[in-house]
């Protein structure tokens, strides 16, 4: 049940929750943040997310079994991490020159 094959880059906690940091810089995270809720609203399953000047930490379990991991945990992962791709590209990770 723990697919961690499948979300390499996810680090795992127990049983009860995954996280990731993705660094980028801080209004890159807004528009990843804002993103990601779209996709967890119409999967009705959500990320805690946080954000802080150098990236967006996002955790996940489900509550609603009790705080464990479940298969929904590890597919919103792998959405968060499509998603990711398209917000941390080299001119959102880095300063402006």
């Amino acid at each position: 049940m723990l697919r961690m094959d499948e979300v390499p880059l996810w680090e795992r906690t127990g049983n009860e929750t995954i996280t990731r940091l993705f660094p980028v810089r801080y209004h890159a995270g807004v528009a990843l943040i804002v993103h990601v809720a779209d996709i967890s609203r119409l999967t009705h399953h959500h990320a805690d997310i946080h954000l802080t000047f150098d990236g967006v930490r996002f955790t996940l379990t489900t509550h609603d079994a009790g705080g464990k991991l479940t298969a929904a945990d590890f597919e919103l992962a792998k959405r968060i991490d499509a998603i990711a791709a398209g917000h941390a590209q080299a001119w959102d990770l880095g300063p402006i020159s």
